[in-house]
């Protein structure tokens, strides 16, 4: 079947096609180089990847571009608390350019270990400050803005379809948004900030045509994906929570901007839930250590997982459905990564079947091509177990099945083995701390370290 995948904006399922033959246009709302990225990002920038392989898989060149976000984000997704990355640098007692480098080089590491592919573009919001001013200029000039001591706000009044997206009414917005006091000069409570004045404390700061401040979060997207992938492109990705407010925003500044339309799909991913509710940086931060799940990428390998067991378990849920994160989630992806690791490719049934094989891919790619249907892909392809057949489709999973079959087959060193002996008795005498010096000697060996109900298993590490 034709790639079909589901619009936000029409709220339906839509056949892919397009602005021009061959050639797919994504950009990916990305990282805020405040903290590090959490597990609930990381589902995010998943899908994204996943649907960026899916595009390829289907013979589309993708030209993807994900921003780095590194001024303006504030602790609201509206326009209210203090900017992120001012308050990552007071925490941590560096420069906000500090922080940011910092963060996005751990969130490209974290990209390497899960097999995200790195996009072809990732601007930094600092370094388009120039073309932020230029569309908040046109803006002014066909009168979209207004201007307060406080901020350039665009006047939402004037764009009969502000909230068209997320099916907004102006009206409920008027009681319901939480940055309504923050200017009272302000029109209306769902305008938004373009441009911030009168912020002589702030770290990071530019001239304008307004005065000396720093952009609002919404006009950064805007002017970073027009940039690269011009007024008009194929796909816009995201979380959920941009949809009312960032997204929202976005279309509004665009297309008053340019006079025409700004995304042809809108496509977003649902959250990760840990204990019942919505996973957060800022959630995190306020948990004290001892109470605060594993959350981050590093943390689940410092536990001994595997990156790509996270990987898979992101595959177990649809992206548009939430998807609770759970240890035990975690460790059921690890046994079924393990399971596919092993399949044998000497009974592959498929292998010598072309008729059956043909069948069998085709079941796959429908699915794949319907909405990114993952949980269905991954049951497909267990149902036959046929390592041909993964290992085609693993240039969607990202699963690096061949070389990691080929490397279950190594043989370990007799040191590795005597670690490992030593470890499964320092568990059994329930020793952790010498169970976990152990399992660090490993990981400096460059093996990830699993436990399992055989005790401790180990793989050469791909990074």
């Amino acid at each position: 079947m034709a790639l079909t995948i589901f619009n936000t904006m029409t709220r339906r399922k839509e056949v892919f096609v397009p602005l021009e033959e061959g050639k797919a246009s994504l950009y990916c709302c990305g990282l805020t180089v405040y903290n590090y990225a959490h597990v609930g990002n990381l589902r995010t920038y998943v899908f994204e990847d996943i649907l960026r392989r899916v595009l390829r898989f289907n013979g589309y060149a993708v030209l993807h571009v994900q921003n780095v976000t590194d001024v303006g984000h504030m602790t609201s997704d509206g326009d209210a608390g203090e900017d992120k990355m001012q308050k990552a640098s007071e925490r941590e007692s560096k420069s906000p350019w500090e922080i940011a480098r910092f963060y996005e080089e751990a969130a490209v590491r974290d990209y390497k270990r899960l097999n995200i592919e790195i996009p072809e573009v990732m601007p930094r919001a600092t370094e388009h400050i120039v073309e932020m001013i230029e569309i908040i200029e046109r803006l002014e000039k066909r009168g979209y803005t207004y201007t307060t001591p406080e901020a350039v706000y665009f006047d939402t009044a004037k764009f009969p379809d502000y909230g068209k997206m997320a099916q907004l009414r102006l009206e409920s917005q008027r009681t319901e948004r939480d940055d309504v006091i923050l200017d009272e000069t302000k029109r209306n409570p769902s305008d938004f900030v373009l441009w911030f004045l009168n912020k002589p404390t702030h770290l990071m700061q530019w001239s304008s045509p307004w005065g000396a401040g720093y952009p609002g979060w919404h006009i950064e997207c805007s002017a970073m994906s027009m940039k690269y992938l011009g007024e008009t492109f194929d796909i816009h990705c995201g979380g959920v929570d941009h949809i009312p407010v960032h997204h929202t925003n976005e279309i509004a500044q665009s297309e008053c901007a340019t006079g025409h339309l700004f995304v042809r799909y809108w496509m977003h991913g649902e959250f990760l839930l840990m204990g019942g509710g919505k996973m957060s940086k800022s959630k995190l931060l306020e948990m004290k250590e001892e109470e605060r799940p594993p959350s981050t990428l590093q943390e689940l390998i410092d536990r001994g997982y595997d990156p790509l067991a996270y990987r898979y378990l992101c595959l177990q849920a649809h992206y548009r459905s939430e998807q609770n994160f759970t240890v035990e989630s975690l460790e059921a992806a690890s046994t079924g990564l393990r399971k596919i690791y092993a399949t044998d490719p000497s009974r592959d049934t498929l292998a010598d079947d072309a008729e059956a094989y043909a069948v069998a891919r085709q079941r796959v790619l429908d699915a794949m091509n319907d909405d990114l249907a993952m949980p269905q892909v991954v049951g497909i392809l267990n149902s036959y177990g046929s390592y041909r057949l993964w290992i085609e489709f693993d240039a969607v999973l990202g699963l690096d099945i061949a070389l990691r079959t080929q490397r279950a087959e190594e043989v370990l060193p007799t040191s590795v083995q005597n670690l490992i002996e030593a470890r499964n008795a320092a568990r059994a005498a329930k020793n952790w701390s010498e169970s976990d010096a152990l399992r660090v000697g490993l990981i400096e060996l460059g093996y990830d370290v699993a436990d399992s109900p055989q005790g401790t298993t180990v793989k050469r590490r791909l990074l």
